[in-house]
């Protein structure tokens, strides 16, 4: 695919699939824990926090991801970085799967979490390095939906598994009931190990990001990869021209760059909205929804199959936000989104205050997280990858995600350990009304401290932190 200004649009979104891959299996690896909490604390006796340690364990190798990755990627490249991500990806599937007990489980599972830290940094930095500009937001926002895909597919896996091990497929003592049919929750983390495979073969096939190999004085590497993106020779050598030309003005390819005042104001505003997120409900959701729904009335099955629906509804709302981010823009998403979820995070609470006295059937809670997961997934969820990879200057860009990173990933963690003493402690209501709080901070930062960068290069993007 050619664009009539000679872009070749098509290899993009080849490469942006390819890094986006990465994505499917962040989403996978998050998301599938949320079949398996049940059958696994049954089968090792875990107490609530256990549970949560169980749960966030990925979440510290996730916390080690994001701390290395920057630092890699900046000095390695993008590309190896992906691949190191594909490969430990690849060891916790199968080590999951033939874990011997909790503990080996348990740095199977920090092991996959290294991979989703690295990935969640690398994924949206490259595919925003090798973007077209005017194509960027859409482009970068392949990496949410491959995230939500990735949740949706867990979702399914797990559904179709609990059906498969119930059927009697794989009778008790063959090389396979393990796996698939007594302890079924192996099978659920196994089959990452598949597209994780995949994921590491493709790599090979796309070249390293030209920003990257010009930032290393490497401009023919650089000009050759321009070269296939516009192919008129004169826009691909003014695109690298525009990028050297912002690295000399950057003088300095370290880690003090930040502390310019422009580009230490973007810094925080990255690492307030990255650990903002996580405090506003959407992966305490991810995590515990079957858990959650179950305690509402329903039984196993069918908490799992609301769970395909939540996933469902977060992948085709993901679509809706890829088609429209570069025309609504950032902000404005934000702001429609995140009201949204405002809303529903309250109805939620008032279902579990109010919902046995009004005879408010279980069916009506399905309804309200579907709502909070469209209004989340259209805003929050598509923007913040694609403004975390815009936000910084090339030289340190890896770094600067890196830092971003490792407050959103802290976040999570905290979400995924204190859910359960939340769901206890502050009571289900409680709970969601605390997230419903936590939109406001977001919201204002977004309003007040966030600039517009629909439509511009990330060249102009620097220039206007640097103003």
């Amino acid at each position: 695919m050619q664009t009539r200004t000679g872009e070749n649009l098509g290899y993009v979104i080849f490469l942006s699939v390819v890094a986006a891959l990465g994505g499917f299996l962040f989403g996978y690896d998050t998301a599938v824990i949320s079949g398996t909490i049940d059958t696994v604390s049954a089968q090792y006796h875990l107490d609530p926090m256990q549970q949560g340690w169980y749960v966030g364990c990925a979440l510290v190798g996730s916390i080690a991801g994001v701390l290395v990755a920057g630092v890699f990627s900046d000095r390695f490249g993008r590309k190896k970085t992906m691949i190191v991500s594909a490969i430990l990806f690849s060891v916790s599937g199968i080590g999951c799967a033939l874990a011997g007990n909790i503990g080996e489980l348990i740095f199977y599972r920090i092991t996959g979490g290294v991979g989703i830290g690295m990935v969640s940094i690398i994924s949206p930095l490259y595919i925003s390095e090798m973007a077209i500009t005017k194509y960027r937001g859409r482009l970068v926002s392949l990496y949410q939906l491959a995230i939500t895909i990735g949740f949706l597919g867990a979702y399914l896996v797990n559904f179709e598994l609990l059906k498969i091990a119930g059927s009697g497929a794989f009778p008790a003592g063959g090389p396979l009931s393990k796996i698939f049919s007594t302890e079924v929750w192996r099978g659920m983390l196994g089959m990452e190990s598949l597209p994780a495979l995949l994921f590491f073969l493709v790599i090979f096939f796309i070249p390293e990001s030209p920003r990257w190999l010009l930032s290393r004085r490497q401009p023919s590497r650089a000009l050759a990869t321009m070269n296939r993106i516009y192919k008129d020779p004169g826009e691909a050598a003014r695109q690298a021209a525009e990028v050297e030309e912002q690295l000399i003005e950057d003088q300095r390819s370290d880690w003090r760059l930040l502390l310019r005042p422009g580009f230490f104001k973007a810094l925080l505003i990255g690492v307030a909205i990255a650990i903002l997120g996580q405090f506003m409900g959407v992966n305490a959701v991810l995590y515990y929804g079957p858990t959650i729904f179950r305690n509402s009335g329903l039984s196993n099955g069918d908490s799992l199959l609301y769970q395909v629906l939540v996933g469902l509804v977060n992948a085709l709302t993901t679509v809706l936000a890829l088609v429209i981010i570069d025309k609504v823009g950032r902000k404005k998403l934000v702001y429609y989104g995140v009201s949204g979820m405002i809303i529903s995070l309250l109805l939620i609470g008032l279902y579990f205050i109010k919902g046995a006295v009004w005879n408010i059937p279980p069916q009506a809670l399905l309804v309200f997280f579907l709502l909070y997961i469209f209004c989340c997934a259209v805003s929050v969820c598509a923007v913040i990858w694609v403004l975390l990879s815009e936000m910084y200057p090339t030289s340190v860009r890896g770094i600067a995600m890196s830092i971003a990173g490792f407050s959103l990933w802290v976040g999570t963690y905290l979400i995924g350990q204190l859910t359960p003493w939340m769901l206890s402690a502050l009571s289900p209501a409680g709970t969601f009304f605390l997230f419903a709080l936590m939109c406001l901070p977001y919201l204002w930062i977004i309003w007040k401290l966030v600039p517009e960068t629909t439509g511009k290069s990330l060249e102009e993007i620097e220039r206007m932190w640097e103003k």
